[in-house]
Parts: structure tokens; C-alpha cells; sequence
């Protein structure tokens, strides 16, 4: 597949706040774009993002899928950015214009429920998109919330950058090289059988973390995942930190979970990268684009390509 670049962010770009899942906090969204402006970017968004739906939707699907193209259509916009996880992205895919986005490719960033959006937009389009931190209790906290160096490297480039964060373990040693793919477990399961189901190719270094999820859960997630073929194709595993996985008192965790399954697995095995659902900041990691993973002299990921142009 071809892969289709947006452009690299700089200061006073805009960038757009969309909706596509849960409604969120007003004065957790009003922190957020007070964060991007501090990043001297301009936050720009419309009144649908503060719809409700249902109880546990910001609006329609046909809302939702609405803002998100009108801001991805608009040459003005530099990149989007959701505002907040939850559930309902995978309502938008039916009215997403797949040949309009990729003529047209800009950054999207989010994570746990936007997982749905940013596999189909990497591995079905084409294009590249950022597992990094949205507005409500990430960029609203401040650095307490999200690591600010990943995320402003990889808006403004990121080829050559080294993530290499404290807290990942190694499971097995090894290095690999492959395009870097996944999100939220939880999200990639629930695609399969759909024609928006997360395919990544062959060689592909995947990324997978979840939180809240019991450790059998976890267990019939990526057996499930190892059934479909995809643990398969992949060259490593990245694993999150799982957090709020393990049973009470850590009787049984996920980690061991991890290691039983994945016993065989031919490269290496990294596990508590901290992007997504973390414990503390959360770190960016570039979507759709080569990146290497090295487990000594301690875990890293060095990406290779950019996710911009």
C-alpha cells in the first residue's frame, strides 16, 4: 500500500477537536485547548462536538461523522484530535469518505475507543495517525497527563526520534523492524468480521493495551487475536500497561497472562509501554510508519520514518 503523508505540524497551525465516541467535560475540554494553545497551536472546533446522544454518545453517528469530515476537509485544519474516548467511533467508519480522506491526508489523534478509527485510517487507507493524548485527562492535566516531548516531535516529525520511557519490561529479547500498528485490545478484537476489521500486513510491529479488563478477558482477547492470524504476522509485541487488569490483590495478573500466551512468539516481547491507558503521562507513538524495536541495552522504539512530511 502506498502510504500518503500529511503535513508536519508548526506553531499556529490549527488543529481540530472532534467528537467521534463519548461526551465529555466542559471544563476538562476547556483545559485541553487551553494546553494546545499553550503549545502555541490554534484549537478550532464547532458546536457539535458538545452534542449528547443516547446518554453515552456526543451526538449522532451521522453528527459525529459530519464534524469529522467537515474538519479534515478543511485546508485550514492541520490535524484533528478527539476530545475523548469511551464508545461509539465505529459508528462514524459507514460515513467516512475513505478517497476523500486519503487525497486529503491530515493527522487524527486519539486513543481507547478512537482505536476503531485510527487502525482503519493506518492499515485500510493508508495513512499515518498518532496514538497519543486527547483533551479530557490528558492535555487537560498538563504534563501530569501526557508526555509533551513525544507529542510535539511526532506533530513536527519525529524521524530519528528514540522512545525509550522508564517503565517497559522485556518479555523476550529481540529486535525488529516493521510498520507500527494497534491501540485499545478491546477495539481491535471487535473489528474483526466487519469490512472496517484491523488487518494489519505482515512484518508488522503491534501495539496493544487496554485497561479495566480482567485477565480472562484479556486471555480471550488475544486468543482470539493468535485465532484470526494476526499475532501471527506480527515481527514484536508492545504491550501497554494494562492497567486496572490484574484481579484484586494481583492474584492473577495480566502480565502473566502475556507471557503464558505468548510463550513461542518468534521476536521480541516488550510489556508496560506507556501510551494509552496509563498510570501516568501518556506517551505519543507515530501509527502507519516504520519504527524498530530494540530491547537492549533496555527497551526502545526508534522511529525510522516520519509520520509527516
Amino acid at each position: 500500500m502506498t502510504r500518503r503523508l500529511p503535513a508536519a505540524l508548526k506553531p499556529g497551525d490549527r488543529i481540530a477537536i472532534v467528537a467521534p465516541a463519548s461526551p465529555f467535560a466542559r471544563d476538562e475540554f476547556e483545559a485541553g485547548v487551553a494546553e494546545l494553545r499553550r503549545l502555541a497551536f490554534v484549537p478550532v472546533y464547532d458546536e457539535t462536538v458538545f452534542d449528547r446522544e443516547g446518554g453515552y454518545l456526543a451526538g449522532t453517528a451521522e453528527s459525529r461523522a459530519g464534524a469529522f469530515l467537515r474538519h479534515w476537509n478543511d485546508p485550514g485544519v492541520r490535524a484533528l484530535i478527539a476530545a475523548r474516548g469511551g464508545y461509539g467511533s465505529a459508528q462514524l467508519l459507514p460515513f467516512l469518505d475513505r478517497d476523500r480522506l486519503v487525497a486529503a491526508p491530515k493527522l487524527f489523534i486519539g486513543y481507547s475507543d478512537n482505536t476503531s478509527i485510527l487502525t482503519w485510517l493506518t492499515c485500510q487507507c493508508g495513512l499515518t495517525a498518532l496514538h497519543g493524548p486527547m483533551l479530557d485527562r490528558r492535555l487537560s492535566r498538563g504534563p501530569a497527563g501526557y508526555d509533551e516531548a513525544s507529542f510535539v516531535a511526532l506533530l513536527k516529525g519525529g524521524a530519528g526520534l528514540t522512545l525509550a520511557p522508564d517503565s517497559p519490561v522485556v518479555l523476550q529479547d529481540g529486535e525488529a523492524e516493521g510498520v507500527l500498528h494497534g491501540g485499545t485490545l478491546a477495539q481491535l478484537v471487535s473489528s474483526l468480521g466487519t469490512p472496517f476489521a484491523f488487518d494489519p500486513p505482515s512484518g508488522s510491529i503491534l501495539f496493544i493495551e487496554d485497561v479495566g479488563e480482567r485477565p480472562y478477558r484479556i486471555d480471550r482477547m488475544l486468543t482470539q487475536l493468535r485465532l484470526s492470524g494476526i499475532l501471527a504476522r506480527a515481527s514484536a509485541l508492545i504491550f501497554g500497561e494494562m492497567r486496572d487488569c490484574d484481579e484484586p490483590g494481583g492474584r492473577i495478573t495480566a502480565r502473566q497472562v502475556v507471557e503464558r500466551l505468548m510463550k513461542g512468539f518468534g521476536g521480541p516481547i516488550v510489556y508496560g509501554f506507556p501510551s494509552g491507558h496509563t498510570s501516568g503521562p501518556c506517551w505519543t507513538l507515530p501509527m502507519g510508519v516504520t519504527v524498530r524495536l530494540v530491547t537492549r541495552p533496555r527497551p526502545s522504539l526508534i522511529v525510522e520514518e516520519s509520520p509527516v512530511e
